[in-house]
């Protein structure tokens, strides 16, 4: 598969190397080495309000990107990331070994954003192509090189974060046939290993023990054993006193169970998982950046099929909390996992638990594919950071309602909950039935609409865009900032 550029930074480019420069207005840099009738040229053009300009000399390219004066920085960003996917394929087609990124008369964050929507706009899953050609695969520049621009630490954020939603596209993409849970497991760990997190796998026997009536149930159906997946990642400058636990949604296919899903809505469950990649890049992210802050994942990972003993609508289940679950409809088997890694999570008395799922077509409907639906009862700082957080990597949160009247639509009539309410207000109904579980405070995203795409927006490409992973590790890195002012107090 391809496989991402180096990243590095430079004092001084070379007359003869191909450059890429973000201007803040329609004059040009003195560090560009262009002929007069070159420069002219690039003038008229970004004068004419082109976005981009691509200029073409014997020996080298330059690409001029304009930025947009009428949005916020936050949205500049994105702009500035969407136009990088733009120009992919013209950086493709030029083979480039390498490719200077510099900034002129613009904000702090511009060339950081735009290498980010480059990088991201690299990525292709060709592992099970037998036809693909070498240069193909080896087309995008194998070093980025930075001039002017972000900082040793911000490169080493980027290179992090991009390397970790790389690795989360691979498990998404990747058919359940070559990753079922225990495989899920194995790369998790894997990761881990090489990330500087902890992971411990809890086999079927060990959640028996656990009596996680959830997880157990939506197995049934499966051939391959279920698996829990703790990450955790504890550094001992850790400034939290309770830890974050992220909680992340593993079912590796989807068919609805004996509520089979009609015709194409089995087309893209294999992503179902989004939630755990989500988690696990998050984690890969803050390990490898050294944050101080203790986080713990859970995942809990098996299929959902119709097939052997499956459960059935009506069946009661006993759930990890001791509570009683009636099953309304086997294709609401994602809540069931969650519940149970919830209620699991109280064990280390959090500050706060955010759960990440694909979890509602409710959502989906409601929202598209340009937002994460989020709910929840936690402190209100935690939402405005989460908001801060997704504004800043375009991943953007619509808050939902959670009021109490919601939590009457899941009333049992035999149970002390059912997994599923009406047709109205689906996503919020998940939610709350997810709350039941919750002993702490508790945010609950559903990226069920942009988290399975069925055509690239932009840089965020179809099937298995990472959705979710930025968003949290962005989430903590403000978070160990809001703790750091605090601690420096």
């Amino acid at each position: 598969m391809s496989k991402l550029p180096e990243l590095h930074r430079i004092s001084q480019i070379a007359p003869d190397q191909s450059v890429i420069c973000i201007t803040g207005e329609n004059g040009l840099p003195g560090w560009l080495t262009l002929s007069a009738a070159e420069k002219d040229y690039a003038l008229k053009q970004l004068q004419a309000d082109e976005e981009y300009v691509v200029v073409n000399s014997y020996f080298k390219q330059t690409y001029i990107v304009r930025i947009k004066d009428s949005y916020p920085e936050y949205r500049k960003k994105e702009e500035l990331r969407k136009m990088a996917f733009n120009l992919r394929k013209v950086i493709k087609s030029n083979k480039h070994d390498s490719l200077v990124i510099a900034g002129h008369k613009t904000f702090a964050g511009a060339v950081s954003a735009f290498a980010e929507g480059l990088l991201l706009s690299f990525y292709s899953f060709d592992k099970y192509k037998t036809s693909v050609a070498e240069k193909d695969k080896a087309a995008y520049p194998s070093k980025i090189l930075f001039y002017e621009g972000p900082d040793d630490d911000e490169i080493k954020w980027l290179a992090d974060i991009t390397a970790s939603v790389w690795l989360i596209r691979n498990l998404i993409n990747e058919p359940v046939n070559h990753l079922n849970a225990p495989a899920l497991a194995d790369e998790i760990r894997r990761i881990g290993e090489d990330s500087g997190f902890s992971v411990e796998i809890l086999n079927k026997g060990r959640i028996e023990a656990l009596k996680m009536g959830g997880l157990l149930a939506v197995n049934r159906g499966s051939v391959d054993p279920p698996v829990f997946c703790i990450l955790e990642w504890k550094p001992e400058e850790a400034l939290n006193r309770n830890p974050v636990v992220l909680v992340g949604k593993g079912i590796v296919y989807d068919t609805g169970g004996l509520n089979l899903k009609p015709g194409d809505y089995m087309e893209n469950m294999k992503g179902d998982m989004a939630g755990a990649a989500a988690v696990t890049g998050a984690m890969r992210t803050i390990a490898r950046a050294k944050l101080p802050v203790h986080v713990v994942g859970l995942v809990p990972a098996t299929d959902n099929r119709p097939g052997g003993n499956a459960y059935t609508q009506g069946d009661i289940i006993t759930m990890f909390n001791k509570m009683t679950v009636e099953v309304a409809n086997t294709d609401a088997e994602g809540r069931l996992l969650l519940a149970d890694a919830i209620s699991y999570a109280s064990l280390y008395r959090p500050e706060l638990i955010i759960d990440v799922a694909t979890l509602t077509g409710s959502a989906a409907m409601t929202f598209g594919i340009q937002a994460v639906a989020v709910m929840g009862n936690a402190d209100r700082k935690y939402f405005s950071l989460l908001e801060e957080a997704g504004n800043e990597v375009y991943e953007r949160t619509a808050e939902l309602p959670f009021w109490d009247e919601y939590g009457e639509l899941i009333k049992s009539d035999i149970a002390d909950v059912k997994n599923i309410g009406g047709r109205e207000a689906g996503a919020i109904t998940a939610g709350k039935f997810l709350e039941r579980f919750a002993e702490y405070p508790l945010i609950h995203l559903d990226i069920a609409g942009p988290g399975l795409l069925k055509k690239d927006d932009y840089y965020r490409l179809k099937d298995g865009p990472g959705t979710g992973a930025r968003l949290l590790a962005e989430f903590l890195r403000k978070y160990v900032s809001v703790l750091t002012k605090k601690t420096n107090k």
